[in-house]
């Protein structure tokens, strides 16, 4: 494993996470307690020292999970958690897939949510505390990140930033975050096949001289880079890849026959998957889906496998901007990726 500080901070990740939405749940699979707690112990003996949660993964499951798995190493963990959706009024009506659910990010909810949060983990600070999946109204809500800089002076998180979702998309909601405020962090989809609107939320970082760095999750195109599905690969009906449409597993196929140069005898597919995103030093550091220990031994080793060479992240790059030789397909993102002539002159 190898580590990355986020820029003018004292807080160190590994760069490959472990984000405990697979394991806590339902989307993945079931796990039992002992299976998930067994498989967050292997992390960490690999290495893996950042483990990221959210209040409404399994209704505050995530969290309890890593007090469980973790009582006594809390000075060798970074623990990151998110906050904003109510669910303790709506839990029970989120169900499977990935139904939302409403949110409320007033000062007050934040401030109870964060606290509720501390007791679910049995601690006295969080490292990293996320607003999930913000609008563009939160970016420009002065009593929220008021509210989170009196939770960081009174000690109970120690920075902050925000997580950007549930699908692709939310370009200005991270731009404008990233220019408004002085955030540490930002999580958000990103991996070789997804590359829009990832990359230009660095660029803007880089563009406005902000220290703000990335935490990538999907890292692996919801399991596609990691080289393995088929034509005739069927997901069962509790798994959320099972609701996207044929053309989605047919067309990535193709995309990947044309990444396995990238696999050799030191390097699969899924390790240069991480490797490309860790190529970016904006990146703090990647949250692949695990749900295996030997899919977490493969991604946790990726950071000391063969690098990828320069020649390797221009064939990537002239791949993605050929589409990898397939049709044009008509992009589907969400939030707010145009915005009126008038709001970006400002």
């Amino acid at each position: 494993m190898r580590y990355r500080t986020y820029k003018n901070t004292d807080l160190t990740v590994s760069e490959v996470g472990f984000g405990l939405w697979t394991i806590s749940t339902g989307w993945w699979g079931n796990f039992t307690e002992a299976e998930a707690i067994a498989l967050m112990h292997n992390a960490f003996d690999l290495g893996v020292t950042l483990f990221d949660a959210a209040d409404t993964y399994g209704n505050g499951l995530s969290e309890e999970l890593i007090a469980k798995a973790f009582p006594t190493q809390r000075d060798e963990i970074v623990i990151a958690t998110k906050v904003g959706y109510d669910f303790v009024t709506h839990g029970e009506t989120r169900g499977r897939g990935q139904r939302e659910i409403p949110q409320d990010f007033s000062p007050d909810a934040i401030a109870r949510a964060t606290e509720a949060a501390l007791k679910r983990l049995k601690t006295d600070r969080i490292d990293l505390l996320q607003l999930h999946n913000i609008r563009m109204e939160q970016v420009y809500d002065d009593p929220l990140w008021t509210t989170l800089e009196k939770l960081k002076n009174a000690g109970k998180i120690r920075y902050y930033g925000i997580a950007l979702g549930p699908a692709i998309g939310w370009l200005h909601e991270g731009i404008n975050s990233i220019r408004e405020r002085d955030i540490t962090t930002i999580q958000h989809i990103y991996n070789m096949l997804e590359q829009h609107p990832g990359r230009a939320m660095h660029d803007a970082a880089t563009e406005a001289g902000k220290d703000t760095m990335f935490l990538i999750r999907v890292t692996h195109s919801s399991g596609m880079l990691e080289g393995k599905y088929t034509a005739e690969t069927t997901f069962p009906p509790t798994d959320h890849r099972s609701h996207r449409p044929r053309s989605w597993l047919l067309n990535g196929i193709k995309k990947i026959d044309k990444l396995r140069f990238l696999e050799n005898s030191n390097r699969t597919l899924g390790q240069a998957a991480l490797q490309w995103l860790l190529t970016d030093e904006r990146v703090a550091s990647t949250l692949p889906n695990i749900y295996n220990e030997e899919q977490l031994i493969e991604f946790a080793k990726a950071p000391v496998s063969a690098a990828l060479t320069a020649d390797d992240v221009a064939q990537i790059d002239d791949l993605y901007r050929d589409n990898f030789g397939l049709e044009p397909e008509e992009p589907k993102f969400k939030g707010t990726m145009e915005m009126p002539a008038a709001t970006a002159a400002v």
